[in-house]
């Protein structure tokens, strides 16, 4: 009778570490990165601050854009994806300043760009990332001349360059349709020794 009992408490002190064990598994299994919302196609719209850069001048100003992109993930943690952004600065964005006997202004239209995005997942709802691309800027300068000596011009081009950047995202809502927001700065510099600044949030959501 009393190995009877025994050998019931040994089953009874067993099961219950199987459950509780069992439970620990399926509750880390659910925090786990392997359930991020960090996958799939996204939109996302942004706004922020513009400083364009050139001829030792610069102006800042209000801008704004979108980005569409998509995300997978790598060994639960490293999220990575290629994307394609928009972004202009509102009312567009000059520098202008005397040069040569004239003025001269440098004026920046949209930018346009694609690239790719790697992040790393601090805890399934958020990450920070790095980013990095090839971008087009349409662009013109004008020269007025203040003299009969000089000539006048106009030169309407787009010129080409590389990005990159980084910031943190998180996202705010799961379901069918995450909604996310972001923080970033990015860095473009251009071919003809032009370059911009920006500053900017973001918000979007994700098509899973």
């Amino acid at each position: 009778m009393r190995k009877i009992l025994m050998v019931a408490a040994a089953v009874a002190a067993l099961t219950t570490g199987a459950a509780s064990a069992q439970e620990v598994t399926t509750t880390a299994a659910s925090e786990g990165t392997s359930n991020t919302s960090f996958r799939g196609f996204r939109l996302e719209g942004n706004l922020g601050g513009d400083r364009f850069q050139s001829q030792g001048r610069h102006n800042d100003k209000f801008g704004y854009g979108a980005t569409i992109g998509f995300d997978g993930v790598i060994a639960d943690r490293i999220v990575v994806g290629p994307e394609a952004t928009y972004w202009r600065a509102n009312d567009w964005t000059e520098n202008c300043g005397a040069s040569n006997g004239g003025s001269v202004c440098h004026k920046s239209f949209e930018e346009f760009g694609v690239g790719v995005r790697a992040g790393y997942l601090v805890t399934p709802r958020a990450m920070v990332f790095a980013k990095g691309g090839y971008v087009t800027n349409e662009q013109r300068k004008r020269f007025d001349a203040n003299t009969p000596t000089q000539t006048s011009f106009y030169d309407h081009v787009n010129t080409t360059g590389y990005q990159v950047g980084g910031g943190a995202e998180y996202t705010v809502t799961e379901g069918r349709l995450p909604v996310y927001v972001n923080a970033q700065y990015v860095f473009s510099q251009y071919n003809d020794n032009t370059s911009r600044h920006r500053i900017m949030g973001g918000i979007g959501v994700r098509f899973k």
